[in-house]
């Protein structure tokens, strides 16, 4: 972590994005908040965050622009017009404003993809191949903090600012993160616009980033897995408030205390899958954080309070873990010209069946014991990070892919 915070762009870059992370943090459940006071409905609070999720509709479009304009340039307009975007809410005081509120959350979260997309580009620009496992531990650890932190922070200060004084705040945060990345901006080299062939159509260059991914061995080992991984945590998640009330016999606001120690584990993660990297290589790694998944899971199939912290840890554990040897391997197989559509299409590949898996452990939790689902996700889980883990020299036996990239 030394090493990497020696680099002075890459300092940069961690500053502005604790400081638009801790906004967002503190922002996403702040919009919903401020819903539920404005019209006391729980439905429409809660249909906040299927506006924050919308855009994962034109994610394509989104990692062909990170591909087309400067990362840097990116980074900086787009925490600029975050910044402008929050500034309605200023103006929202009664129920009849509700819909600005959801455009707010809407125009938010195309802004979080763009802005995942391009950080995912950004960092192998930044820093050596070497470092890439820290530098992704090091902005997994902040956002897996966080991660645990903020919710409270936001319904704090919600109660305390209110909605427009909270959002006027979290406003300033974007903008420093604006004017921290002009800073990156200056010292920008290349020149030149990427080249591709011409007999490529614009829907064949949206969609680069998923046939690359499914044409790479290591990667398209790694997305299935990841994905089918994502579905039991999904339906994990919806099984939680059957664990609380069923099996432990306790009131549903004792899930967040669950929640917290999974926050706990997130960034004790965080803070070692630089090492996980190192010791078992990406592919290594994302078996070690399912396989983390997978013994969480199992150990909630008995409901007793001294295996259900130590078992949300675990879980919270493997997210990062998983993540991080994700990431890396994604930013050192793909080619510098494909990185922002294949990282849009990595995550569209992998929350999209997690969000659908929700849905789904809502439903199954009504028709078969929540124990069983449990184990049977864990055991499932369990396989797949077996599966990966032999495969784990896949990324060593196939040459690494490097193009530079470079921008008009």
């Amino acid at each position: 972590m030394k090493d990497l915070l020696a680099l002075r762009e890459f300092r940069t870059l961690f500053v502005a994005l604790t400081v638009s992370m801790l906004a967002e943090s503190v922002l996403i459940l702040a919009l919903g908040i401020w819903v539920k006071d404005l019209t006391g409905s729980d439905g429409l609070a809660g249909a906040t965050f299927l506006a924050l999720s919308a855009p994962m509709l034109v994610a394509p479009l989104a990692g062909w622009i990170v591909d087309r304009i400067s990362r840097r340039v990116i980074f900086v307009v787009l925490n600029l017009l975050t910044a402008l975007l929050l500034l309605p809410l200023l103006a929202v005081r009664q129920a009849p404003d509700l819909w600005i509120v959801y455009a707010v959350a809407a125009g938010y979260g195309l802004s979080y993809i763009v802005l995942g997309a391009t950080v995912s580009a950004l960092v192998p620009e930044l820093v050596s191949a070497d470092l890439l496992p820290d530098a992704n531990s090091a902005l997994q650890t902040v956002k897996q903090a966080f991660r645990l932190i903020g919710p409270l922070v936001g319904a704090g200060l919600f109660s305390v600012l209110g909605g427009a004084r909270l959002a006027a705040g979290c406003a300033v945060c974007f903008l420093f993160a604006a004017v921290a990345g002009v800073l990156l901006a200056r010292h920008e080299t290349v020149v030149q616009v990427p080249q591709t062939s011409g007999g490529l159509t614009w829907t064949s260059e949206v969609g680069a980033g998923i046939r690359y991914l499914v044409g790479e061995p290591a990667l398209r080992k790694v997305v299935c897995c990841s994905a089918l991984s994502m579905i039991g945590l999904g339906l994990g998640e919806s099984l939680y408030f059957a664990y609380v009330d069923q099996g432990l016999g306790r009131d549903a606001a004792f899930l967040g205390v669950l929640v917290s120690a999974q926050g706990v584990g997130g960034v004790a993660g965080g803070l070692a899958s630089a090492r996980v990297v190192r010791r078992f290589g990406e592919i290594g790694c994302v078996a070690v954080g399912i396989a983390l998944f997978a013994l969480g899971s199992i150990a909630l199939v008995h409901p007793a309070l001294w295996l259900a912290l130590p078992a949300s840890v675990l879980i919270g554990m493997g997210l990062p873990i998983s993540m991080v040897g994700t990431n890396t391997l994604l930013q050192r197989r793909t080619p510098a010209d494909l990185l922002g559509r294949t990282a849009v299409a990595l995550d569209t590949l992998i929350s999209g069946p997690q969000a659908l898996a929700i849905g789904l452990g809502a439903i199954l939790v009504g028709l078969v014991d929540y124990r069983l689902l449990f184990g049977g996700t864990g055991v499932a889980m369990g396989f797949v990070a077996v599966v990966l883990w032999l495969d784990r020299g896949i990324s060593s036996s196939t040459s690494p892919v490097s193009t530079p990239i470079s921008f008009e």
